[in-house]
């Protein structure tokens, strides 16, 4: 009965009537035998995850054995926040009620201890603080991010500077879906794959960040598109996808490490920099390359099919996420323009105790706050509110899309 269940399961899963155009069916992308060619197979996805854990195993051994180094010689210094006074009230308060008391609260403890309200407030920030990462783990963190993604980027651009439908997006409908799987294009696609399973992995592992339920969907909706994509053999279009995403990413990560460093004209010119490809290549050639090809283009050579109608629904609603975050990058980048803070060595869009989705909370309001140029223009309040996945959110900076 089981065995009976899973097959009927199988088979609805792997309808062709879904995955396939009409006439087309699994026993035809099979290969011939002898023949030479091979096209994606589901199996293939597999490979990602021994992939995946060894990507990860390497992240590890490079940020041990050369972000680290490479961090003490720019003088970072692997030191943590101000450690909170030792209270075993304030603890017990802190772990069993509530790590943001409220005013009525902080009202009773200041009676109870004889402390002032002021005093509690520092003492719960602290706390708070204490066991957030240090900036040498988060420039490790985006050293590692910045060599994958420019390398992967560079890669993607040399393999697609021969490939055909690079110059001519027609081509990844020609004879579709009967389209040999290049070694190389396997290597790539896998590859790109296991990279955002290791970041999956690597979330419970990473800098822990309010954001994270947010941010561990976004992989997932990240792998599915790029399995499906695999699955039904849209590598062609696929290719071209990945690579224009990766664009400017490696772009916002070095803009991270000259923050961390504190080359804060040189963030400045890599944050700048950043914006203008984010959004040249998410609003003018994704909607007009992209989604012209595999909307239209492939109207016109293939037709419509059932999950042709759900690759194109999701790509459409990347590019809604695009928009809005375009949108907050031009919004935060206007403001710091108005306030005149550009230029001066005062345009902060990562800050170091603010970095993407760290939950390093602002002292602007307590008593130690050193000095009025270390606030950044994109800081949030401590209340971590205006957040987003992507790439920023009302101030908030990340690092994937």
């Amino acid at each position: 009965m089981a065995a009976a269940a899973a097959a009927a399961l199988r088979a609805w899963f792997w309808n062709e009537r879904f995955w396939l155009p009409h006439n087309v069916t699994w026993a035809d992308l099979a290969g011939e035998p002898g023949s030479g060619l091979q096209y994606p197979r589901a199996a293939h996805v597999l490979s990602a995850f021994p992939l995946a854990l060894g990507i990860f195993a390497v992240r590890l051994l490079f940020e041990r054995f050369i972000a680290k180094p490479c961090a003490i010689n720019l003088g970072i210094q692997d030191s943590g926040p101000h450690r909170a006074q030792p209270n075993a009230i304030l603890e017990k308060v802190f772990t069993s009620i509530t790590k943001s008391p409220d005013a009525k609260r902080l009202e009773g403890l200041s009676k109870q201890l004889d402390w002032d309200v002021r005093k509690i407030q520092r003492w719960f920030r602290h706390r708070r603080n204490q066991d957030k990462p240090t900036t040498l783990t988060k420039f490790c963190e985006s050293m590692w991010r910045f060599t994958f993604y420019l390398s992967i980027f560079f890669y993607g651009i040399r393999f697609l500077w021969t490939a055909p439908w690079f110059w001519d997006t027609r081509q990844c409908w020609y004879n579709y879906p009967f389209q040999p799987l290049t070694s190389r294009l396997y290597y790539y696609y896998i590859l790109e794959l296991a990279f955002y399973w290791s970041l999956m992995f690597s979330q419970f592992t990473d800098i822990k960040r309010k954001d994270f339920l947010i941010m561990f969907v976004h992989h997932l909706a990240t792998i599915g598109l790029i399995t499906f994509s695999y699955m039904n053999n849209m590598v062609r279009v696929g290719t071209l996808v990945l690579c224009l995403h990766d664009a400017s990413d490696f772009l916002l990560e070095a803009a991270k490490l000259a923050n961390y460093a504190k080359y804060q004209r040189v963030c400045d010119a890599f944050f700048m920099l950043f914006g203008v490809v984010f959004i040249v290549t998410r609003l003018g050639i994704y909607p007009f390359w992209i989604l012209n090809t595999t909307l239209f283009e492939s109207w016109e050579l293939i037709g419509p099919y059932p999950s042709w109608w759900l690759f194109n629904g999701l790509l459409v609603t990347l590019q809604v996420l695009h928009v809005i975050w375009s949108y907050l990058i031009i919004r935060t980048a206007s403001k710091a323009l108005v306030r005149g803070k550009i230029g001066a060595g005062q345009f902060h869009p990562l800050h170091v105790s603010k970095d993407d989705r760290s939950d390093v909370e602002s002292s602007s309001e307590e008593e130690d706050v050193t000095s009025n140029s270390t606030k950044g223009v994109f800081s949030t309040s401590s209340n971590g509110s205006n957040r987003l996945n992507g790439h920023v959110a009302g101030g908030q900076w990340t690092g994937e899309e």
